[in-house]
């Protein structure tokens, strides 16, 4: 199996709605995804002879993906109050909504789907929320 590992970082902030601990504060974390990409058999032909996938490629989606959650407020849908929304985006605040928890655990499952639908051949993605605590998804 030959593999290959790329991250990019973004900072956004969360709170995890329902949880009693520190984390159902609204809080930021300088977000880390790294991205394993493999395959058994290197391409035969072409432009790319020899490799899994060109780096570029996978620096760059990966890449793109950190740059659209960057500097955001990523909250569960459901979570905030409608009167809470509405004054946020009052303000202009940049907010994204997503249909699970924002934890680590829950990014590394939905990045690894976002990259494989793109037709990267990701094995792993792991999401580290600090620099020594990190989360993974693999099938």
């Amino acid at each position: 199996m030959y593999r290959l590992k790329t991250s990019a970082a973004f900072d956004s902030a969360h709170f995890l709605a329902g949880y009693h601990g520190k984390c159902a504060n609204l809080h930021g974390h300088r977000w880390v995804i790294e991205v394993e990409a493999g395959a058994e058999q290197l391409r035969t032909e072409g432009e790319k002879r020899g490799m899994v996938i060109d780096f570029g490629d996978l620096k760059a989606a990966v890449r793109a993906l950190a740059d659209f959650y960057d500097h955001a407020l990523i909250y569960e849908s459901g979570s905030l109050k409608p009167a809470t929304l509405a004054a946020l985006r009052d303000e202009q605040f940049r907010l994204i909504e997503v249909p699970y928890r924002p934890t680590a655990e829950n990014f590394a499952h939905a990045f690894f789907d976002i990259l494989t639908e793109k037709g990267l051949p990701v094995l792993r993605v792991t999401v580290y929320e600090t620099p020594d605590n990190c989360a993974g998804y693999e099938v």
